[in-house]
């Protein structure tokens, strides 16, 4: 007994000895610097609702959470995620189930390197053939984990390379991505251009992945190249922005495993004025899908981005037929306008007025057979051939927009939309009525009562033929600042043919916010249908219960 005693007296001591400095100084490390951090928690309770096809959930409750921590130091930082589903929410790719810390990161900053290890997020140019981000509403997360090296041999020059392989919920991709990125601004490099009023930057990429090929019946190939060049020209009040890039062949699934090489043109300029913003986009996308995994779909080890040239609406039926970017042809503009009418004029009023015009459309690219046959995407063929500046017959999705924001007196704002869009189901959502023609009309009303109290209706409407038919919304919001909202809305599909099908979509929510944290509870009923930002989507079931939503920060 004593001896025992005496190895655990010794045990302690060691642990004094030994651990003690090192917390100690630990603990100075840390004081020396700062700990900041995040939190989020998405939880629903589901009540099974056949009527609306709300499935059955058997746990009843499922919940989506994460803890982000950053510590800084000086040029040193340091950074985790913990990410918990028990078990994920509706919507979500079911493989995100469980508990981990699928991100963690160190970097540091010394002269004109900085360097970072673990995981990171990163984006060449545009993104057309490297953006690694995350979008937590979309569940959509292809952090590359390996290192990030950023270094600036002289002011205006800017160099990256990064290496290491993707995010695949809590394990990693099979695929190596590697990359390298030139940025090179003319107005700092040479001193003699610094104060022209003509800007330019021009830069440059190249991305390669490797996976195995351990395919049975075709060659495919084990290391894919992606190459990209970029132009910004800013002149006064006018700026463009240029991109192209080209793609190697890449068969995959999402190709149906053709040999064609890929290719991408982004095109953007502006011009601004006082009272006046004018700005036109266009894009050509063909076979461009480019992942760590040949073999997956999905919003998963995806190392590009491809924008999507439509507006980003926020109001419920104007969001309810959104736009997605089709990776294997795709041809795009957008133009907008933004007009302010001066304020003490007639069509101004007292305050003055905003108008906004918005037009987009995506068309399919031009596509002719090379062998002969019907199958334009014939696995282990080139596929086809392609015209790149010839406009393709089919329509994908068109939206032209008016919005007219005006303030009516001191007290009452009001903000009146009008939409048309077309939008082809078949090809964005794989199934239904190939095109959709609808009328949005939208009526945002802001009365405020009190210096901290206000009060929003809405009122939206959406008329078309096809789908379920015609849709009605309305929303009632009071709002007193800083602390509390309530929120009572209805999405009425009172034109669908099938009468016993004409549901109430209900939703009724309330929140607390106080300095950094964040509290709303909503009880109702969803809709099914697509939610997309930036032209990536996710499916979104049907779903009836009630949602808790926590977010703070510190």
């Amino acid at each position: 007994m004593n001896i025992i005693k005496r190895k655990n007296l010794r045990r302690f001591l060691i642990i004094i000895l030994v651990y003690f400095p090192l917390i100690s100084i630990s603990q100075e490390f840390l004081n020396a610097g700062q700990i900041h951090g995040s939190f989020q928690m998405d939880s629903q309770y589901y009540i099974e609702d056949s009527l609306i096809g709300a499935p059955k959930v058997p746990e009843k409750v499922l919940m989506n959470a994460f803890l982000n921590i950053l510590y800084t130091n000086g040029n040193f930082s340091a950074g985790m995620r913990y990410e918990s589903y028990q078990n994920v929410m509706q919507g979500f790719d079911s493989r995100y189930k469980g508990n981990g810390i699928p991100y963690r990161f160190a970097s540091y900053k010394a002269d004109e390197l900085k360097v970072t290890v673990g995981n990171f997020y990163e984006q060449f140019g545009n993104g057309l053939i490297l953006r690694a981000y995350q979008d937590w509403n979309l569940g959509m997360d292809n952090s590359i984990d390996g290192v990030n090296v950023l270094y600036n041999p002289y002011k205006g020059i800017t160099l990256k390379g990064i290496a290491g392989t993707q995010r695949f919920f809590f394990e990693k991709g099979p695929g190596i991505v590697r990359g390298a990125d030139g940025e090179f601004d003319f107005n700092e490099i040479f001193s003699e251009l610094a104060a022209k009023k003509t800007k330019i930057t021009i830069g440059g990429s190249i991305v390669s992945k490797y996976q195995n090929d351990m395919d049975p019946i075709y060659n495919l190939p084990e290391n894919v190249a992606a190459f990209a060049g970029r132009t910004k020209i800013i002149n006064g009040k006018i700026n463009f922005t240029g991109e192209y890039a080209y793609k190697v062949n890449d068969p995959s699934a999402v190709n149906n495993y053709i040999y064609k090489p890929g290719e991408a043109l982004y095109l953007s300029s502006s011009y601004s004025q006082k009272g006046l913003g004018i700005s036109l986009s266009a894009k050509r996308i063909d076979n461009m899908n480019f992942r760590s995994d040949r073999s997956i779909t999905g919003n998963v080890l995806m190392i590009n981005f491809l924008p999507s040239l439509t507006k980003q609406h926020s109001y419920s039926l104007a969001a309810m037929y959104p736009s997605s970017t089709q990776p294997n042809g795709e041809m795009g503009i957008q133009a907008e306008v933004v007009y302010n009418i001066k304020k003490k004029t007639k069509l101004g009023g007292n305050w003055g007025t905003d108008i906004t015009i918005n037009y987009s459309r995506a068309n399919s690219i031009d596509r002719e057979s090379i062998n002969d046959t019907t199958a334009i995407l014939q696995t282990g063929t080139l596929g086809y051939k392609s015209d790149f500046f010839k406009l393709g017959k089919e329509l994908y999705f068109e939206d032209f927009n008016i919005e007219i924001d005006r303030k009516i007196s001191k007290k009452i704002k009001a903000v009146l939309t009008y939409l048309y869009q077309s939008y082809n189901k078949k090809v964005i959502e794989g199934h239904g009525a190939p095109m959709i023609y609808s009328h949005i009309g939208i009526l945002d009303l802001s009365y405020k009562v009190k210096d901290t109290k206000s009060l929003q209706l809405e009122l939206q409407h959406l008329y078309t033929k096809q789908d379920n038919g015609n849709w009605a919304m309305a929303m009632l919001q009071y709002t007193i600042a800083p602390k509390w909202f309530f929120a009572l809305g209805d999405m009425y599909n009172y034109g669908n043919e099938i009468k016993e099908k004409q549901f109430h979509y209900f939703n009724a929510s309330f929140g607390y916010i106080k300095n950094s944290n964040r509290i709303s509870i909503s009880y109702g009923k969803q809709r099914e249908g697509i939610i997309c930002i930036g032209g990536v989507c996710r499916n979104v079931p049907a779903a009836n219960g009630v949602t808790l939503t926590i977010i703070s920060s510190f």
